[in-house]
């Protein structure tokens, strides 16, 4: 099988190897081309040190990108590629880096330190694949596979753990029964990642086309990292609106928006906080008044703990606090809410929505999806009308209380919140001379 390499690639294995050195294209690059996907990026691993590849691309740009660890990035037509030298890994005993690194000669010796079989397949134009692990095989069959001993490796570093997690997620991927075993041993291990590598595999795990096969299946190595979910697994909702666990309703939900981290993360954790506010009533049926709010809350804890940023986190809590508002087709309704969360984050509050209703029993389903429908297209009509539900909407500004003799800076704030409740509730219109005339004859 011949491979189409980016021109820059096949130059730095050519000048590689007419300077005497070994070089291979390696890892997820190779991966995704046996699966037919474009490479985000071209890993490239070679048998010259780093002193030599920096010799060798003399009269090109290069930098540091982990030096000690074998890591040159040589910069050629202004793409920018890392080459590492062939290297075998010493003690992990932060189950994360190892403590030193001592370069080979050997590619298979090299390869043989790689956390999966898939990721552990070379590629040279001229030789071909190189594949000591029989990685293209688990390629070919969907299978994630440890290179050597699934609970070496996921000692060695326990982030492969949702590295494995995402290829199944990403990929559609299966785990291996050793592979299986070795995750549900280690996976307390987590508890010594940084919190940054593990929310960014998160996410890629919340987004990926398979996520919710990962969330049941996996369930107890999400809740070493979030803790807080375990109350949710065996949940009976107790309600005619849910006919499934919260967990299973929860996994349900995020299946069912759209892939983006926003969306999916606002779904995982919309309803966390029910178990804290159910109570029963008379007839046996169970109520979570209050419980987007404070899902709300326990989601800004767990988003803070895993050094999400505070635009991430101020948006996903707000789509949480808003998520079961039951909102009717009515246009001043519509406007009231857009006034509060603004035009791009009512649109997410309707795809979150829907992907609730969706994920709940069919009890009333039909009812709610033609709200949601009239809802949407009245929001769209809002839109397009150019209505009026914000300040920046309003025809008169704080210019014209001021030149109309109004000079306290809170009563002008005050005045002109109350102009646009009213022509929200299209008690007046959005008329300059009418507004103006209004502020003349009524006192605020």
């Amino acid at each position: 099988m011949k491979i189409n390499l980016p021109e820059n690639v096949v130059n730095i294995i050519n000048i590689l190897e007419s300077s005497g050195f070994e070089c291979y294209l390696v890892g997820g690059s190779v991966r995704d081309i046996l699966l037919k996907l474009e490479p985000k990026d071209y890993d490239l691993t070679t048998n010259a040190k780093p002193e030599e590849i920096l010799s060798v691309f003399s009269d090109y740009k290069t930098f540091d990108a982990g030096i000690k660890h074998g890591t040159v990035s040589v910069v050629m037509n202004d793409e920018v590629y890392e080459i590492t030298t062939y290297r075998i890994d010493g003690d992990y005993l932060d189950n994360r880096h190892p403590e030193k690194v001592e370069f080979t000669t050997s590619l298979k010796k090299d390869l043989a330190r790689r956390d999966f079989t898939i990721n552990a397949v070379a590629y040279n134009p001229r030789l071909g694949f190189v594949d000591y692990f029989n990685g293209i095989k688990d390629i070919k069959y969907n299978a994630i596979r440890c290179v050597g001993d699934p609970d070496t490796r996921f000692k060695e570093d326990a982030l492969r753990i949702l590295r494995a997690l995402r290829f199944a997620s990403v990929y559609g991927f299966s785990i291996e029964f050793n592979t299986l075993n070795a995750i549900a041993a280690n996976k307390k291990l987590l508890n010594n990642i940084s919190q940054e590598r593990i929310s960014s595999e998160f996410v890629k795990i919340l987004c990926g086309k398979k996520c919710d096969y990962v969330l049941r299946r996996f369930k107890d190595v999400f809740a070493v990292i979030v803790p807080e979910i375990a109350t949710m697994f065996n949940f009976n909702q107790n309600n005619p609106h849910h006919s499934k666990t919260l967990w299973k309703h929860t996994v349900s939900a995020v299946k069912n928006v759209e892939n983006t981290d926003i969306l999916r993360v606002t779904m995982l954790f919309h309803d966390i906080g029910k178990p804290i506010v159910q109570t029963i009533d008379k007839n046996g049926v169970s109520h979570y008044k209050g419980h987007p709010k404070i899902s709300a809350a326990m989601t800004k804890v767990i988003l803070k703990r895993l050094r999400f940023s505070n635009s991430f986190i101020d948006k996903v809590t707000l789509l949480i606090t808003y998520h079961d508002l039951r909102l009717k087709p009515d246009n001043v309704e519509i406007k009231k809410v857009l006034k509060i969360i603004g035009k791009d984050n009512f649109a997410l509050l309707m795809t979150i929505q829907l992907a609730d209703i969706m994920a709940q029993s069919n009890y009333k389903r039909e009812e709610k999806l033609i709200d949601h429908q009239n809802t949407c297209r009245l929001f769209d009509e809002i839109i397009c009308s150019h209505q009026c539900y914000s300040l920046n909407d309003l025809a008169i500004s704080g210019s014209d209380l001021l030149h109309s003799g109004i000079s306290d800076g809170k009563k002008i704030g005050e005045t002109l919140d109350n102009l646009l409740n009213m022509v929200i509730e299209e008690k007046v219109n959005n008329n300059r001379e009418e507004l103006l005339s209004l502020i003349k004859d009524v006192r605020f």
